[in-house]
Order: structure tokens, then C-alpha cells, then sequence
């Protein structure tokens, strides 16, 4: 099978092709897991945290890619046989002990034995990979298998980050960055909340144009000012500059999600700048979504197949993900960027 693999940590600074095509033979599912032949993989800001070692991958060479959708070709023993031929999609979330407290309590996105797909494990960015049959979801019909891919992260992890938002009816809430994930927030925001307004932060003119044309009330740059203070803000950007900015136009008693796996080194010394009584006084809170439960993934796919939630789309065959990733890097950002394996 055809697959692009990572074979070490490189700085995209200095490469524009971390990723190499390669042949490798098709995985054979164990006990448990089945073949996915995939037919699309969601391209995440999360991939350039990889190949630059923010967070870094279990083993090298390996296989990125974990917004995956494709069809069951091979069952494993102890897997339902009827599985096979039937579309699904796997997330970030590849597996997880399931006996330890956190597991227990439905806390799964915290157990220490948490592996990720595209990270621990070989993911999307191939023509098969292997999956446990119990980490696996449904794909709504509703959705083509380009819709759904980046439901699995960009949809999913940005309705998790809104229910930590605590969104009350009228409360305005603020987007910090405009990519995916975002894009995906605004629309599913004005479904569960028609009464809050939505400010949207982006350096990018382009991705402020974009939000408005999706019903965002205003869009400005990180540090502009919005017409009002949010109640809370859910920030999706690798630097730290926006949350300081973020906190700045933060309610008191209001809220700040931070959504994002890592944050780049480079700014960090920003941190340095924050002032207690101006960024964090009045109660304003700070929290963070590490990863995502199985649970998230299927609440947000019922609900953006009830919304019919259609993300916007740019497509790349499988040899064209380093372009897909640079451009990323790059800022070259409208809606979500898809891995199409033929």
C-alpha cells in the first residue's frame, strides 16, 4: 500500500517535505481490530506538532494522519463479522485502558495509557490502516466521506472545547484563530446557541472575511477590540500572544478554552508579560481540552448530522500532504484541509 511516513523530527523552516510516499505492506488486524481501506484523512494543525516534535511521535518511521474515514475490509478475531463493508471513521482517540479510574468515570481522554492515532500508532495518511473495532464510529450518511473526516478532530475536539465553554443563551462568545476547528465552532455555535453573538479573532484578513461570511458578528485581528467583552473564548491557535489577548477581552467570571495539544516554544517568554489584576482577576478561568472520549465524537456526530453541519473543503491526493501542511504553516487557511486516497 502506498502511505506517507514521517521518518524524523525536522523543522518545516528548514523542510518542506517531512513526509516521504513509501510502499508498505497492508497491516493485518489482531484480535479486536479491523482493516480500514481509507478513502480520506483530515490534515490537523496537530501533524506540524509532530513533525517538529512538540509532540512527538511514539516511533519514527510512522504514519500521521488521525481524521480518518473508510470502510471496514477485514475483521479480526473476536469482531463482529457483519462490520465488514461498513463506512467509519476513526479520531484522535485510537485507544485507552478502560479499567483505571479516569477510563471508569468517562475521563478516557485522560488515562495515562491514552494512545493517539497518527502519533502512537500508524494512522491516515495511508491507503489501510488498523484500528481496535471498539474505538471505531459510525459515519453518518448525510455526510461524503470528505465532509465527514474533519468531524473526527477539527469538529469533535472544537464541540468538547464548547461544552467546556459553559456557553449560556446570550452569552457572547469569542474564536480565537480561524482554521478548522474554528470554522467548525461558529457554525456549530449559532445551532446550539441562535442567541449568542460570535466574535472571531484572526490575523489573517482572508480568515476574518471567511467568518463573517459564516454568520460570525464580527471578526477582528488578536488584538483588536470586539463590540462587547466575551463571556468566554475558546482559543485554537499554536502561539501564546492570543491568550493573553484573549484574557484582555475576557468577562469577569468568564471562561478561556484552550484548544490546542501544544503551544509553540518560541513565544513563550510572552507568558511572562501577564498581569494578574488585568488578565486573571475577577475570576476570570483558564482550562484546557486535552484530547477527546469516545463519547464527544458520537454526541458531535449526531448533532451535525441533525444540523446537516457541512464543513468547507479544500481536497489533496495522498503525494500532495506536504503541501496541505505547509500551507497550514503557512496560514493558507479556509475551512479544512482533506487527504483524498484513492
Amino acid at each position: 500500500m502506498q502511505a506517507m511516513l514521517l521518518d524524523r523530527i525536522v523543522s518545516l523552516d528548514l523542510c518542506s517535505t517531512p513526509l516521504r510516499l513509501a510502499e508498505l505492506p497492508v497491516p493485518v488486524p489482531g484480535p479486536g481490530h479491523v482493516l480500514l481501506k481509507v478513502h480520506a484523512c483530515g490534515v490537523c494543525h496537530t501533524e506540524l506538532d509532530e513533525i517538529e516534535g512538540r509532540t512527538p511521535p511514539s516511533f519514527f518511521p510512522i504514519v500521521p494522519g488521525h481524521q480518518v474515514v473508510g470502510t471496514v475490509v477485514q475483521c479480526g478475531d473476536g469482531v463482529p463479522a457483519d462490520l465488514a463493508g461498513k463506512r467509519a471513521g476513526v479520531a484522535w482517540i485510537f485507544s485507552a485502558c478502560g479499567i483505571c479510574d479516569l477510563c471508569r468515570s468517562g475521563q478516557e481522554n485522560l488515562c495515562g495509557t491514552f494512545r493517539a492515532t497518527g502519533r502512537d500508532v500508524h494512522g491516515g495518511y495511508a491507503e489501510y490502516m488498523v484500528v481496535p473495532a471498539v474505538f471505531l464510529h459510525p459515519v453518518p450518511g448525510v455526510f461524503t466521506d470528505e465532509e465527514a473526516a474533519p468531524l473526527f478532530c477539527a469538529g469533535a475536539v472544537g464541540y468538547r472545547a464548547l461544552r467546556l465553554a459553559a456557553l449560556h443563551e446570550g452569552m457572547p462568545l469569542g474564536l480565537t484563530g480561524f482554521g478548522a476547528s474554528g470554522h467548525l465552532v461558529l457554525k456549530l455555535a449559532r445551532f446550539l446557541h441562535p442567541d449568542s453573538r460570535v466574535y472571531v479573532f484572526a490575523r489573517n484578513r482572508e480568515q476574518r472575511e471567511f467568518a463573517l461570511t459564516l454568520g460570525a458578528d464580527w471578526a477582528g485581528d488578536t488584538g483588536d477590540v470586539p463590540p462587547e467583552s466575551c463571556g468566554a473564548i475558546i482559543d485554537t491557535t499554536p502561539a501564546w500572544k492570543p491568550v493573553l489577548d484573549a484574557l484582555d477581552v475576557l468577562r469577569p467570571g468568564g471562561r478561556l478554552v484552550i484548544n490546542a495539544i501544544r503551544k509553540e516554544s518560541h513565544d513563550r517568554a510572552l507568558m511572562a508579560g501577564i498581569d494578574y489584576e488585568r488578565h486573571l482577576w475577577m475570576e476570570k478561568q483558564i482550562t484546557s481540552v486535552a484530547n477527546l472520549t469516545r463519547a464527544d465524537v458520537r454526541e458531535f456526530l449526531d448533532i451535525a448530522a441533525r444540523m446537516k453541519l457541512k464543513p468547507e473543503v479544500e481536497r489533496y491526493p495522498l503525494e500532495e500532504a506536504n503541501k496541505a501542511l505547509l500551507e497550514i504553516r503557512q496560514g493558507k487557511i479556509r475551512g479544512a484541509k482533506v487527504i483524498v486516497v484513492q
